[in-house]
């Protein structure tokens, strides 16, 4: 079972793996060349969404939250993600200074990240019969990362889930094993970087940790309590 301490500390390590910090740099521009045909792109916020991903959706979130700043950003919402914007320092200056400035921007990026990425992540985990806090971050983490849990990743280990009688721990294992392994070995070089996020679980599941109660969590060399 997830409590909201398992939440809490699980988004946590979430925001570790992409900012550095346990409670997010909700600020934080980053520009990696992972977009369309190695393209480059921003990456925004608390947990980091992408330009070409869903960036456009939390903006539109933060217009109809009436932040402070939606005026402003209203002249970029048919841009964002079908011209790149990666170069527009305006429009980077307004996510910084919205993010810093606007507690509404926040608050948006809070329920932003659950409504794209941990909602469905944990409508995947309840699904498939997962039960452990440990799991959800494994399953949390792709989604953040990846988009989903990978259809491709799921074929190459023959655990069921447990909603399908397989064995929980056994198939969170393999998951972890067989990201780890494409992450690693993957071409592009900033994916291959990533492998912290695998090793992180890896450990935990090394030490028993099913339940994240063991604390603190090692997240990339960061403590994270809750």
């Amino acid at each position: 079972m997830v409590t909201e301490n398992n939440k809490k500390l699980i988004e946590r390590i979430i925001n570790v793996f992409e900012t550095g910090t346990p409670d997010g740099k909700y600020n934080q521009i980053s520009i990696y060349a992972d977009g369309k045909n190695g393209t480059r792109q921003i990456t925004y916020g608390r947990s980091q969404t992408t330009e070409q991903g869903n960036l456009a959706k939390l903006i539109e979130l933060y217009i109809r939250n009436s932040g402070v700043y939606a005026e402003q950003f209203s002249k970029y919402i048919d841009k964002i993600g079908k011209e790149s914007l990666v170069d527009n320092k305006t429009f980077k200056d307004l996510l910084r200074t919205s993010a810093k400035e606007d507690a509404i921007m926040r608050s948006t990026q809070d329920e932003f990240f659950d409504l794209a990425y941990y909602n469905p992540a944990f409508e995947f985990f309840s699904k498939n019969g997962f039960d452990l806090p440990l799991s959800m971050l494994v399953i949390y983490d792709s989604y953040i990362h990846s988009g989903s849990i990978p259809a491709f990743l799921r074929k190459r280990f023959g655990e069921y889930p447990p909603a399908k009688g397989g064995d929980e721990k056994k198939w969170i294992t393999s998951y972890v094993d067989i990201r780890h392994q494409w992450l690693k070995y993957h071409s592009n070089p900033i994916l291959q970087r990533t492998i912290y996020r695998t090793l992180c679980f890896k450990d935990q599941m090394a030490a028993e940790n099913w339940q994240l109660d063991k604390l603190p969590v090692m997240a990339n060399g960061t403590e994270v309590n809750v």
